[in-house]
């Protein structure tokens, strides 16, 4: 598979997760750690693999500076969610927000970047790509939201275009994406 199929199987799966989260709230504590570690599985490998090429070979540069900063601005939220008591009212508003800012992600990702990757890069490299996803977001299954290491926050900086992230200490590095993010 092509690593715009893959891409949207787990937007997909990502959008039946939160059905469940939302209309069964007697599975949450199962099921917000399985969507925390595929979201940040998911978003570790667009993050190495997809948005690099995105940007530098299919000319989705601001497209993908701004999918950067949407990530950053999930995975503040999952990490959020993940902390907040699953039956409280909380939990509700985080999710929902949460809901609404990937939903949102998803659908420009969807018309923007995606359909862009297809148009302009032939199908071996989408392949390729498609298996470096893959392997990528199996590497970084079980990871949990808002533990990136400082290479993985310098990968984020370059997709986000943040300057002079090469020079900054992890905790500045984390705290300049939040900002991108909010």
């Amino acid at each position: 598979m092509d690593v715009v199929d893959l891409i949207m199987q787990d937007h997909r799966e990502v959008e039946r997760l939160f059905d469940e989260l939302k209309n069964h709230p007697e599975k949450r504590p199962l099921l917000t750690p399985v969507l925390c570690a595929l979201l940040v599985a998911h978003s570790r490998a667009e993050e190495a693999e997809v948005y690099p090429a995105a940007k530098d070979e299919a000319g989705e540069s601001d497209e993908v500076e701004h999918s950067q900063e949407e990530h950053a601005q999930a995975e503040r939220l999952l990490v959020e969610l993940a902390s907040t008591d699953p039956e409280s009212s909380r939990y509700d508003g985080v999710l929902k927000e949460l809901v609404d800012a990937v939903t949102h992600h998803v659908e420009e990702e969807e018309q923007t970047v995606l359909p862009g990757m297809r148009a302009r890069l032939e199908s071996s490299r989408l392949e390729q790509l498609g298996k470096a996803f893959a392997e990528s977001r199996a590497e970084h299954l079980g990871e949990k939201p808002g533990e990136a290491s400082k290479e993985e926050l310098l990968v984020q900086a370059r997709n986000a275009g943040l300057q002079g992230a090469s020079s900054m200490s992890k905790q500045q590095l984390v705290r300049e994406l939040q900002k991108l993010s909010s």
